[in-house]
């Protein structure tokens, strides 16, 4: 079967004869691993992943400017190693320049409702097709349909906004003390998401389908409250998703971290797949298919400290024994990593992994 069609079926349910392959190595993996054997373009430069690996998914846009101040970006600060950005939420955040990292919160300015009502929600009301790479868009959806990969567009979405506009303590804090202002955050850019999209669907195109990346757990758990989530964030995942369904449009979510008391609360907003189920956080992709195969399929789930460990017995054993868990449970799989791909994975443990996986990933 063509990739899109087996992507295609294991996302809607219906019959495929074996699984999907999809993972995301981190830039800095693909540097480390030119030195061991990993191929390299024209240009020198690492090939993409998706073509050498022959992943089945592959992004090819739909991420646009969503900060109110389109554009916007002051150093505030910054040394030989890391820069200290405001960027277009007011929001002061410290980037590392020669490494791949998760950017550490400085300072915020969106501290109160008015702040927000006065400063930046104005910026948000009216379509800016500036803020959308049209063109470019097009051009990846029409060369990848053409290898018959099964394309999509992913975004942030409320919840990861709201994080690097309000910062961690206040977003926690006005989940309960400001409701009202959560609320209205979220309309506003519910509203923002699907006008902009609706003119990169009529002017790009329609990809197969969409990832929605938010990271709703860290290590122990949720961030939150089932309560809380399901008062002031399903409701605003339910409506994106039934746009997006709308258009015939599979979604998958991405949420790292500990998320299974969310479990409920992402089938009844209507998710189709769900990715990564981090293992060090308390996921198990076995038990959520479990629980849940009849109303999802399942992208990742392998412990990543297993590949990073570098010993072939364990790595095969692992493969293994998700492949033929999965089958027993009669689960929609696509086969890949309970995170990403770090600098402490070798590239030869990465390719025993998919060799194995292959070698019995037929249904």
């Amino acid at each position: 079967m063509r990739a899109v069609d087996v992507i295609h079926g294991l996302l809607q349910g219906a019959a495929v004869d074996r699984m999907g392959l999809f993972d995301s190595p981190w830039a800095d993996t693909l540097q480390k691993w030119v030195g061991q054997g990993y191929p390299v373009d024209e240009s020198g430069q690492p090939q993409k992943p998706g073509d050498h690996f022959q992943f089945d998914m592959i992004n090819v846009g739909g991420w646009f400017d969503c900060l109110p101040l389109a554009g916007f970006s002051e150093i505030v600060e910054e040394t030989e190693s890391w820069a200290a950005r405001r960027n277009g939420a007011g929001a002061v955040l410290k980037y590392w320049k020669h490494k791949s990292g998760t950017p550490e919160h400085i300072d915020f300015s969106m501290t109160s409702r008015s702040v927000w009502e006065e400063k930046y929600r104005p910026h948000l009301l009216k379509v800016d097709r500036q803020r959308l790479d049209i063109d470019g868009t097009r051009e990846r959806l029409a060369e990848r349909r053409g290898q018959d990969l099964w394309t999509f567009y992913g975004h942030l979405f409320i919840w990861e906004n709201m994080r690097q506009s309000l910062g961690d303590v206040g977003m926690y804090e006005n989940l309960l003390l400001d409701p009202g202002w959560i609320h209205d955050y979220n309309r506003v850019y519910t509203d923002f998401f699907k006008s902009h999209y609706r003119v990169l669907f009529e002017e790009a195109g329609l990809p197969d389908g969409i990832w929605v990346y938010e990271d709703l757990g860290y290590k122990n758990g949720l961030f939150c409250s089932p309560q809380i989530l399901a008062e002031l964030i399903m409701p605003y995942y339910h409506e994106l998703v039934e746009f997006f369904h709308g258009y015939g449009l599979p979604v998958v979510l991405h949420s790292c971290g500990g998320i299974e008391q969310a479990l409920p609360l992402i089938v009844e907003a209507g998710f189709d797949g769900l990715n990564p189920m981090e293992v060090k956080a308390g996921c198990d992709v076995l038990r959520f298919a479990a629980m849940h195969g009849s109303q999802l399929a399942f992208v990742g789930g392998l412990d990543a400290r297993v590949l990073e460990s570098g010993d072939r017995q364990s790595i095969r054993h692992e493969v293994l024994r998700l492949v033929h868990g999965m089958k027993d449970l009669e689960a929609r799989w696509v086969f890949g990593s309970d995170h990403s791909i770090s600098t402490n994975v070798d590239y030869d443990s990465f390719c025993l992994a998919l060799d194995v996986f292959r070698e019995n990933m037929s249904y």
